[in-house]
């Protein structure tokens, strides 16, 4: 039976690596962005549904949310894939304007939707957050290894909030993903290979790794699973 599939951030890179994948399990799938042109344009190619907002503005999420349920009724999978690292101007005026930036598209990003949604999931329903290795190491003295991280514990309080339910919630990790929009063009060879050389697998992950690993979490399978969080990055957490 299809299941209702909610992403948001699905416009491109991992959330629409995670988009398509569920779409081509045949469930029905939302999208949700900021860039309209360009959730369009993926919910075109994948057969789901576009629906531009900007998910760190209360009133767009409650409008997704009214969306959603006239649509929809009750969602069954709900992953929170928006997200990005803010750039760093210089000076106390820049670490604010960084922290705050990253505060808005990695943590409301996911926190305003969940809980604008989270009675609208069907029992035996699932909730993904996506975090990164960044959360776990750091990284290299931006806000948004920290951002992150504060989905942790709230993935952690959620998983106990709706388990009676039998909702599950996870938090997975990726390290360096290659065909991403999140470096911005400004990763050097150097950068790369440094990146690669701290797995133990020998290679970039995918959107596809992170895609498959998600869809395992949102399947009867994976139903014991909860507040949990899953690497996907060939072991460089571990470092070299």
């Amino acid at each position: 039976m299809a299941r209702t599939i909610v992403v948001s951030g699905g416009g491109t890179g991992i959330g629409r690596a995670v988009a398509a994948r569920f779409a081509a399990g045949g469930d029905r799938v939302a999208v949700v962005g900021r860039r309209a042109g360009v959730l369009e344009k993926a919910a075109g190619e994948i057969g789901g549904t576009a629906l531009p907002a900007d998910l760190a503005d209360p009133a767009e999420v409650e409008r997704v949310r009214a969306g959603l349920a006239e649509r929809f009724g009750g969602i069954d999978v709900l992953v929170n894939a928006a997200g990005g690292n803010a750039e760093y101007h210089g000076g106390p005026g820049g670490v604010l304007e960084q922290w705050t930036s990253n505060f808005r598209t990695n943590v409301l990003t996911s926190v305003l939707p969940t809980e604008a949604l989270r009675d609208l999931l069907n029992p035996s329903g699932r909730v993904v957050f996506i975090s990164s290795v960044a959360a776990l190491r750091g990284s290299r003295g931006t806000s948004y290894g920290p951002m992150k991280a504060a989905l942790h514990p709230y993935a952690f309080d959620l998983a106990a909030a709706l388990g009676p339910r039998g909702i599950t919630v996870n938090v997975v990790a990726p390290g360096y993903i290659e065909d991403t929009e999140f470096f911005g063009g400004s990763m050097s060879d150097e950068r790369r290979a440094a990146l690669v050389a701290q797995t133990h697998t020998g290679r970039a992950g995918t959107p596809g790794d992170v895609a498959e690993t998600v869809h395992w979490l949102a399947s009867p399978g994976a139903g014991h699973v909860t507040a949990q969080i899953v690497q996907v990055n060939g072991g460089a957490e571990r470092g070299r």
